[in-house]
């Protein structure tokens, strides 16, 4: 048994445990929102996504609460809410930990976890770009629209939840893939002898 590396020293896997621990709050008290029973809601935790969607204009998470229209145009959302909160919240502990602990045996899952994810944020960023900017015709037809510092805004926060899963699934592939060789290899030297 190989004796595990100090995450400090493993700069990628440091930067894929830090995400996955920012996630966890994030998922909890704005994504998963949408799922939860509001009279069992707290408060103070229902007005976190009312301000994050006052100042950010978001049509994704201001659509599925219906702060900006009728939620029933978003249940495709809805069903990525669903997929991060049985999946995608399980795998910010069990990834964390595992990261945390230098443990291969989480590879596969995190690049299972990775690839989805960039398959479910991608539509999120196509609406994101194509929310029209705020005009005196959005607000006079009542569109829902974003400004242009309120697109950087949310575009700064949807990206880096699109570009670390991505980087993340190659390395996990690689990663797996040396692993794999590996064990081919070992497999082949027993057989030969």
């Amino acid at each position: 048994m190989r004796a595990a590396t100090p995450i400090t020293s493993r700069p990628l896997d440091l930067v894929y445990f830090t995400f996955f621990l920012v996630h966890i709050p994030a998922t909890l008290l704005i994504d998963l929102q949408a799922l939860y029973c509001a009279s069992f809601t707290p408060d103070f935790i229902r007005a976190l996504p009312r301000f994050y969607v006052q100042m950010s204009n978001d049509p994704l998470i201001g659509g599925v609460l219906d702060l900006l229209g009728d939620s029933k145009h978003f249940i495709w959302f809805k069903t990525f809410l669903v997929v991060e909160a049985l999946f995608q919240l399980p795998v910010f502990v069990l990834g964390a930990r595992g990261l945390w602990r230098d443990s291969r045996s989480i590879y596969v899952l995190l690049l299972i976890y990775a690839a989805s994810t960039v398959t479910t944020i991608l539509p999120c960023l196509s609406v994101l770009m194509s929310t029209p900017i705020t005009t005196a015709q959005t607000i006079a037809d009542n569109v829902v629209s974003v400004t242009a510092f309120q697109r950087l805004i949310l575009l700064s926060s949807y990206i880096p939840f699109f570009i670390i899963p991505v980087i993340m699934t190659v390395d996990m592939a690689f990663r797996i893939l040396k692993l794999t060789t590996i064990g081919i290899d070992a497999a082949d030297d027993k057989k030969s002898s």
